[in-house]
């Protein structure tokens, strides 16, 4: 692959469209296929019902507005329906709490439903996940059948045949056999990499090259790999729910190219403008090892990381295009590698990620909403609570808040907060390294940094959970009080009062532990942090009034 100049840098011989940019729903090219909208762009009342599973995560969350533009109607079941509180298209979908692995929660969030859509998956979910993705897939698959669903849909990884494969990519192997012996029409798309902004395989090959010019890299690096751009495989996602009914089976999905994961690399690096990178093969690398170095290296954790390397040891080809038989290839073709980078690096340049593979949280992070009883559980509940009036409108100390974490950091001892991650990331945590989706808005669900976003009220209150590895259940309030005490007819209006909560329910004695061993740094670290915010809003406000 040629270098290529950045796309914001200098001059590209083949630039991306308006078009590219800001494309139409995947559904404009699958007419006949998918019921079309009404005539206010809506799903007709008695279009078909469509039951999506991992909303919350990187292709779910993308599918959803996708199957609406196609004239679906949507039901979007989810464990904790208010996470999705947050995502533009919640108030155009059935919200249904249940848990894909609870029969009756299951079969009563399917009832109805036309076609049912599974994208779950134990990725980076620690022992004994196979299991867990065995009996939830048997679980499904047969409150499909017992509701009457007429077609399941499953994203599954392309595995060769007659090797033996990652646990991974043989858990996702079984799962898919599972559901084609559901006694429901099962259609499994099976795809290798896939690119686009926000997605694990993208940010862990654009990290590693973008952070190392040279690197030692293990034996399979140079192994065939047959990516594909999410907007193509939420396109055979849409087309799939009109397959007949007849047809049951397996589909390989993947782009227009065959390339190793070095011409990936070296591609990345000339979308990107950067130079070549010296990559140099040994033999002694494994995939565990290599799954720590990309640990450290990359805001994906070794965890996640794991089973994406161990996916990169098999050769991952298409060995058929069946899938066109029922939904033909778009009308200027499959998207290619070097365009699927560059539209992913100007999302990224733009901050219009509307996913990324951290939505669908942290393995055993802790989802529980903070508790408003001093004595929930029984238990002790640490406060540390802090207050300081802002020379500063509402509206600009709303605005520093919002932007919190992430490359702005946390507006206090920055090698505590480096350390804190570090020693995080070396447990198995997610560290800082996971930052934004957005550099300047936040919802619900959203990730930053070592926490997750339990609730926004614009202008009021941030609620953060932590998904730090910690002996106990920690949140961070962070809250914006107008010192008139008004509904915000006051927004622009100085002075303003910062509140700010950090509260901890301890689990046992390590609990307790815990939180004593840090109290004493919390007034460098926390106090620091409302001071330093406090300073930054009223920066912020002098500048407006200069103006």
């Amino acid at each position: 692959m040629a270098d290529r100049p950045h796309p914001s840098t200098g001059h590209d011989p083949h630039p991306l469209s308006a078009d590219d940019l800001h494309p139409a729903p995947v559904a404009d090219s699958l007419t006949g296929l998918v019921p079309g909208p009404g005539p206010d762009d809506r799903p007709r009342p008695d279009a078909p019902l469509v039951a999506v599973t991992g909303v919350t995560g990187y292709v779910g969350g993308r599918l959803v507005p996708e199957l609406l533009s196609a004239g679906y109607r949507v039901r979007a079941l989810a464990r904790h329906p208010e996470r999705l509180r947050g995502r533009p298209w919640y108030d155009d979908v059935e919200v249904v709490q249940a848990d894909a692995a609870d029969p009756e929660q299951a079969r009563a969030g399917l009832e109805g439903a036309a076609v049912a859509y599974y994208l779950i998956h134990s990725l980076g979910t620690g022992r004994q996940f196979e299991e867990r993705d065995r009996s939830t897939a048997r679980a499904f698959g047969k409150a499909a059948r017992d509701a009457g669903v007429g077609r399941l849909i499953y994203l599954g990884g392309l595995a060769p045949e007659h090797e033996e494969l990652s646990p991974h990519l043989a858990s996702r192997t079984e799962v898919g056999e599972i559901l084609l012996d559901s006694g429901v029409p099962t259609a499994v798309l099976r795809a290798a990499v896939i690119l686009g902004s926000g997605s694990a395989s993208f940010e862990m090959m654009r990290y590693l090259t973008e952070r190392l010019p040279a690197m030692t890299v293990p034996r399979w690096v140079d192994n065939r790999i047959q990516p594909i751009a999410i907007r193509d495989v939420l396109r055979y996602l849409v087309g799939a729910a009109s397959l007949p009914p007849e047809v049951n089976r397996t589909f390989d999905i993947g782009g227009p190219q065959v390339l190793t994961y070095r011409d990936m690399m070296q591609g990345y690096a000339a979308a990107a403008g950067l130079p070549r990178r010296i990559i140099v093969k040994v033999p002694v690398l494994t995939p565990g090892l290599s799954s720590l170095w990309v640990g450290l290296v990359t805001p994906v954790p070794s965890g996640i990381a794991r089973p994406l390397v161990e996916s990169l040891v098999h050769e991952v080809v298409c060995k058929e295009h069946d899938i066109a038989q029922y939904v033909p290839d778009p009308p200027h073709g499959l998207i290619d590698f070097d365009r699927a980078v560059r539209l992913a690096l100007t999302r990224i340049q733009e901050a219009a990620v509307t996913t990324r593979w951290s939505s669908a949280g942290v393995p055993g992070a802790p989802s529980e909403p903070l508790p408003s009883d001093p004595d929930w559980a029984g238990g002790s509940l640490y406060v540390d609570e802090r207050s300081i009036q802002v020379d500063a409108s509402p509206a600009a100390l709303w605005r520093v808040l919002e932007a919190v974490g992430g490359e702005r950091g946390w507006y206090s001892w920055s090698l505590a907060w480096r350390v804190r991650g570090l020693a995080d990331r070396l447990v198995g945590g997610p560290g800082l390294r996971r930052g934004r989706r957005d550099p300047s808005r936040l919802v619900v669900d959203d990730a930053v940094d070592f926490w997750r976003v339990e609730e926004v009220v614009p202008g009021e209150l941030i609620r953060l959970r932590a998904e730090m590895r910690v002996p106990g259940l920690a949140w961070l309030e962070l809250r914006v009080q107008p010192v008139s005490g008004g509904d915000h007819g006051e927004w622009t209006q100085a002075p303003t009062v910062y509140a700010q909560r950090a509260v901890f329910h301890p689990h046992g004695l390590a609990g307790q532990l815990y939180w004593w061993s840090v109290y004493p740094f919390h007034g460098v670290v926390f106090g620091g942090m409302q001071r330093n915010i406090a300073r930054a809003a009223e920066t912020a406000e002098r500048a407006r009034r200069d103006r």
